[in-house]
C-alpha cells in the first residue's frame, strides 16, 4: 500500500466523497487504514476506540437506512465506536463525554487521509441513528457508534473549495492579524 501523495497534498485535496464505484476494496487495505487510524493522538493515551469494517452489502444497506448522511451506498463503511466505560474508567467524565469524542474524529482524520493517498475517497457520516447502528453492526452495551466512514473509489472527485486564513488567523490575542504587541 505505498502512496506517493505527501501529508500537504492529501490535506488540502481531500474532499467528502458521496458517490463510489461499486468496486470492492480489499480486506487487507481497510485494515490498514484502521491500523493508520490507531496512530492518531489519543488524549490520556486513553485508546478506548473500536473499530468495525462493514463490507457485506446486506449490512451496509442497512446501514444505509438509518443514516440519512449516507447519501449513496459505498462498497464499505469503518465505525468509529468508543467504549465509553473504558473512556470513563480512564478519563472521568471528561474521557467519557469529550476525549473520546475528540480521539475518534483524530482517528477519522488518519483514515481519510491515508484512504486519499492510496487512491480511496471517503465521507465522514455523524447523522445516524445510534440505536439502530448498535444493534445492526451488533454492538455490546457501553461501546457506541461516534462516526462511520463511507468508503469506496470515487465516482466523482469533488473539486476543493477555495480557503484563506485571512478571516481565522489571529496572532497572539483575537482580533490582531498582524501579531503588534
Amino acid at each position: 500500500m505505498q502512496s506517493t501523495t505527501t501529508v500537504e497534498e492529501a490535506i488540502r485535496n481531500r474532499r467528502s466523497v458521496r458517490r463510489y464505484q461499486a468496486d470492492s476494496i480489499p480486506l487487507d487495505r481497510l485494515t490498514r487504514l484502521v491500523e493508520l487510524g490507531v496512530w492518531a493522538p489519543s488524549g490520556g493515551n486513553a485508546q478506548t476506540w473500536r473499530f468495525v469494517i462493514v463490507t457485506r452489502p446486506e449490512i451496509i444497506r442497512a446501514l444505509h437506512a438509518v443514516a440519512p448522511g449516507m447519501l449513496s451506498i459505498p462498497p464499505a463503511v469503518i465505525a468509529i465506536c468508543q467504549d465509553k466505560k473504558l473512556a470513563f474508567q480512564r478519563g472521568g467524565k471528561l474521557g467519557q463525554e469529550c476525549t473520546s469524542v475528540m480521539d475518534a474524529a483524530m482517528a477519522a482524520q488518519n483514515i481519510m487521509l491515508a484512504a486519499f493517498a492510496h487512491g480511496l475517497g471517503t465521507c465522514p457520516i455523524l447523522s445516524f441513528h445510534s440505536e439502530a447502528v448498535a444493534r445492526i453492526l451488533g454492538l455490546p452495551e457501553g461501546i457506541e457508534a461516534e462516526l462511520l466512514i463511507a468508503i469506496g473509489k470515487p465516482a466523482e472527485q469533488p473539486v476543493p473549495p477555495t480557503r484563506t486564513v485571512g478571516d481565522v488567523l489571529f496572532i497572539n490575542q483575537y482580533g490582531d492579524t498582524n501579531g503588534k504587541q
